[in-house]
């Protein structure tokens, strides 16, 4: 995922997670990415971007997540590289350079080099450091399944029972501790855990919504994130459409969720 530079600062972001953990904040020896000040440099040319281009200072940090930042500063990019890839071939450095320059410059970053690294990021090998990392890093964020008025648990057991044949696997299920403003739900399949944006704990909430909005997060569950043409992670499937609409209060559902937004 892509964040939008906050207003007012040059900012680009890949979030698409690390191994050994260096102290927040602190650029060391053992943090700096070997080469990674020239790679940017090279690439900064090779996409064309105007104007001068800044120092870069390229490090690997503990995010919980296969993230990657840049932020410029008084004429110095500030890049942060997820440390779940050291050791990793230059060609994965060069793409995530294109991938977040092209981003910071509104350039193209050509589709080669992004499938350099969105397809080493889709390796088993690196699924399996994502999920280790992210056990040990990730936060938990929500609270309790029971609700005021809405019980995760018991609306996760009917939908199960009514389209997964009563095979899928329980996962934790909780409201968020804040209430998000935009999100309404997600699937943490390292963590194993649903959450549930806890403005839809409301009594003007219906269940229908509630249900549908764990219905597809328990798609997401079923369906894992997979690697498809033009470099994207494909996180809505034709197949997990469809299954999606199978879902009895669909329209009802999606039309309440367009208000609430």
């Amino acid at each position: 995922m892509i964040r939008r530079p906050p207003p007012g600062r040059p900012y680009g972001e890949s979030r698409e997670s690390a191994l050994k953990q260096t102290p927040m904040g602190r650029l060391s020896k053992n943090a700096i990415v070997a080469g990674g000040a020239a790679t940017f440099q090279r690439i900064f040319t090779r996409l064309g971007c105007l104007g001068k281009p800044p120092e870069f200072s390229v490090e690997f940090y503990p995010y919980a997540g296969l993230t990657h930042t840049v932020r410029v500063r008084n004429e110095t990019a500030h890049v942060r590289v997820s440390d779940v890839l050291r050791g990793a071939p230059t060609a994965v450095i060069e793409g995530i350079a294109a991938i977040l320059l092209a981003r910071l410059y509104k350039r193209r970053a050509p589709v080669e080099m992004q499938l350099d690294y969105r397809s080493f990021a889709a390796t088993a090998l690196m699924s399996s450091r994502m999920q280790r990392l992210r056990k040990r890093r990730a936060r938990n964020r929500g609270t309790v399944s029971r609700g005021r008025w809405h019980d995760l648990n018991m609306l996760y057991d009917r939908l199960n029972a009514a389209y997964f044949g009563g095979e899928m696997r329980r996962p934790s299920l909780a409201w968020s501790v804040r209430a998000w403003r935009r999100q309404l739900g997600c699937f943490d399949g390292a963590l194993g855990q649903i959450l549930l944006n806890r403005r839809l704990d409301r009594e003007d909430v219906p269940e229908f919504a509630v249900e549908y909005v764990l219905y597809h997060e328990m798609l997401h569950q079923k369906h894992p994130l997979r690697l498809v043409a033009h470099c994207r992670l494909q996180s809505h499937s034709p197949a997990f459409r469809r299954e999606e609409r199978r879902y009895a209060h669909y329209q009802r559902a999606a039309r309440f969720l367009k208000r609430l937004r």
